[in-house]
């Protein structure tokens, strides 16, 4: 039995109990086939059902139709800044939508393989909100616009998915998965697995099929969403465990309830944090309460000094993965699928009796 640690970690982030009890218990062997899963070949009768019952659970969980390709593909989506432009470029102008560090990222990484421009920026604002669509400078040439719909660092998220005309692309990494989206209005959404999907090293991307055909034929074979769909997926020797453990996940995630359920308990969990942080003048969070991310809370104390010391016995208390992100510091908690409610009620009384100890 291992040590329980209550994990507010961004990512890697926390797995679901069952499912890594399910990994531990198949790792030698695999449903009987005398080896594990860490050593079958992608080419394999068991490693092909594998594949096909996470495709089609995925599509089942998120409503897609043959119209779309799904693509479980290697490294973080980070790639995809680059992939997702280089596959676009054809269509015109990215339009580019900066709510915080991720979506920035997602730009400056796409001015270097395509053209791409800002439409809107709540930088000014310290990324306290997301920019009104009435204000999107979108430009006449434009192909498609990007948007990350949760940013990790900051915690701010698009209250709902915006409408316009051309193909939306997402960066859904953090929040992916975590409640029911209205996939007509994507065009492309890709996701790092390991906030809510599973361990890090797989990437979904999710696009219309309609897209596909506009990928440049020059591209390295490796870049081109239409030859990696072509194959599956497995144009080359994919991240076999990795998709594995998603595919437990994605089958946890089902036998939960679905989206829906994952979406409640996301509620159920922020708003009790959030209540915690706005009924105190020793926690704070910056973001405005209708741009506020579900998945990720970030908070800072009112005395700076004290965080060090909030970490610190945090840990000392069982909790881990609290500490905010470099580029703005403060305080995170990582709100995740596999995070029981029982876990955030502990982090919300030990807050409780810091402030009472130190406010």
């Amino acid at each position: 039995m291992r040590q329980q640690i209550i994990n507010f970690n961004p990512g890697p982030a926390k797995l679901p109990a069952p499912v890594l009890q399910q990994v531990q218990a198949e790792l030698l062997d695999y449903q009987g086939s005398g080896i594990s899963v860490l050593e079958m070949s992608h080419r394999s009768d068991l490693f092909a059902q594998i594949a096909h019952r996470s495709e089609q659970r995925l599509r089942q969980l998120l409503g897609l139709d043959n119209g779309w390709a799904v693509l479980f593909l290697s490294g973080g989506a980070s790639s995809q800044f680059s992939l997702s432009a280089m596959n676009l470029s054809a269509l015109g102008f990215a339009e580019h939508i900066i709510t915080g560090h991720w979506s920035q990222r997602a730009y400056l990484e796409a001015t270097k393989v395509a053209p791409a421009r800002i439409a809107a920026s709540s930088e000014a604002l310290a990324y306290s909100e997301i920019p009104a669509q009435a204000d999107w400078q979108l430009d006449e040439s434009s192909g498609y616009v990007h948007i990350t719909s949760n940013e990790t660092i900051h915690g701010v998220a698009y209250p709902k998915i915006p409408e316009i005309d051309l193909p939306l692309v997402a960066d859904m990494s953090s929040d992916f998965l975590s409640k029911p989206i209205d996939i007509d209005r994507f065009g492309l959404i890709y996701a790092g697995a390991q906030k809510n999907a599973g361990p890090a090293g797989l990437t979904f991307v999710l696009i219309k099929r309609s897209l596909l055909e506009h990928a440049p034929k020059d591209l390295p074979a490796m870049f081109n969403y239409r030859l990696l769909a072509d194959k599956n997926s497995m144009l080359n020797t994919p991240p076999v465990f990795n998709w594995y453990v998603a595919a437990l996940v994605l089958d946890w995630i089902d036998s939960g309830g679905g989206l829906p359920m994952m979406e409640q308990a996301a509620i159920k969990r922020s708003s009790l944090l959030y209540s915690q942080i706005d009924s105190s003048g020793f926690y704070h969070n910056q973001i405005a309460k209708n741009f506020r991310s579900r998945i990720n809370v970030a908070f800072s104390l009112q005395h700076q000094e004290l965080e060090n010391m909030f970490l610190q016995q945090a840990q000392a208390a069982g909790m881990t993965g609290l500490k905010g992100h470099r580029a703005i510091g403060g305080l995170r908690a990582s709100l995740y699928n596999a995070m029981p409610f029982t876990e955030l009620e502990t982090l919300v009384e030990f807050m409780r009796e810091f402030e009472s100890k130190y406010g």
